[in-house]
């Protein structure tokens, strides 16, 4: 995460949800960490999951929910790139 002299509300909710998952991945240490591109299966499958889940990217005071914030850390700007990313990458059964 880029620092800057200024703390902006992005800023600051992005440390909380950085916090929350240092948090959780030192609790389940387990986990994989996050992938920004490739077409891990992973990747493929958040993609897949997010791209059906309903809600906002932005809450009421015009800032990123977490949904939001989490395809951001996987490498998606929106819900219809996880979408497009998950039909072209998903495997045929």
């Amino acid at each position: 995460m880029q620092r800057t002299n200024s703390n902006s509300p992005f800023q600051i909710k992005e440390a909380a949800y950085e916090k929350q998952n240092r948090k959780m991945r030192k609790e389940n240490p387990g986990m994989g960490k996050r992938l920004k591109s490739g077409t891990s299966p992973r990747r493929v499958s958040f993609a897949c999951r997010f791209a059906g889940m309903k809600g906002p990217m932005k809450d009421s005071k015009g800032e990123p929910t977490k949904k939001a914030m989490a395809l951001k850390k996987w490498g998606f700007g929106s819900v219809g790139a996880a979408s497009k990313f998950c039909q072209k990458n998903k495997s045929k059964k």
